[in-house]
């Protein structure tokens, strides 16, 4: 973050009013609850920012204004524009959804139609892209959206493989992270180069075809 966004930072995270207080994780000061429509106003807001104006271009101002609140209402809610960034490109990420534990295979197609599903909204995938492609310039950001982002999502599928390989489903000497790759690499780069979102039955493909690979002989 630049040293004048720092001291924007600092000059407001005080400020009060009828808005609510502190992000999530963060003691809350008294007042009014947080708005749910404040929070939405302001993620739909940075995301048109930053969909304009790359990340070098997005300032809190210019989302304030967008969205119809205070700068103080966002400095409540997010430290800087970088946090910010991130909580509004996580927001565009598909929920992962929660594995069943019955069968692997069911659970790895659940959770690639999710990553999927990313792709059948041109607005994602656009600014997918636009984060991707301006990543070199900001590798704090990007080790930060990696961190925050996209680890947790996979270490869901981390999770699923090893129960596989604990239930017999899966062969012991798999590799945990070449699969993870070859499973999200082939979601990833599909939805890169097929414009409209990824064709229905593709997931499925992916999963059975690795799977035809992984389970024991």
């Amino acid at each position: 973050m630049a040293a004048s966004d720092a001291n924007t930072v600092v000059e407001h995270t005080a400020g009060t009013g009828p808005d609510s207080p502190a992000p999530a994780g963060r003691p809350r000061r008294p007042g009014r609850p947080r708005s749910e429509q404040a929070d939405q106003a302001i993620i739909d807001a940075a995301l048109c920012v930053f969909a304009e104006h790359g990340v070098e271009g997005l300032c809190i101002e210019k989302v304030a204004a967008k969205a119809g609140v205070g700068k103080a209402t966002i400095y409540r809610r997010w430290p800087g524009k970088e946090d910010l960034l991130l909580d509004a490109l996580a927001a565009l990420k598909t929920p992962m959804p929660e594995p069943r534990g019955e069968s692997v295979r069911d659970d790895l197609l659940a959770l690639m139609q999710a990553m999927a599903a990313d792709y059948a909204d041109p607005r994602r995938a656009r600014e997918f892209a636009l984060l991707l492609g301006e990543g070199a310039k900001f590798p704090r950001l990007m080790a930060r959206y990696t961190e925050t982002v996209v680890e947790p999502r996979r270490d869901v599928i981390r999770s699923v493989l090893r129960r596989g390989v604990a239930s017999g489903e899966l062969r012991p000497d798999i590799d945990l992270e070449v699969t993870l790759f070859m499973l999200t690499g082939a979601v990833l780069a599909r939805g890169k180069h097929q414009p409209g979102g990824i064709s229905a039955g593709y997931a499925q493909r992916v999963v059975d075809e690795l799977l035809a690979g992984l389970t024991p002989r």
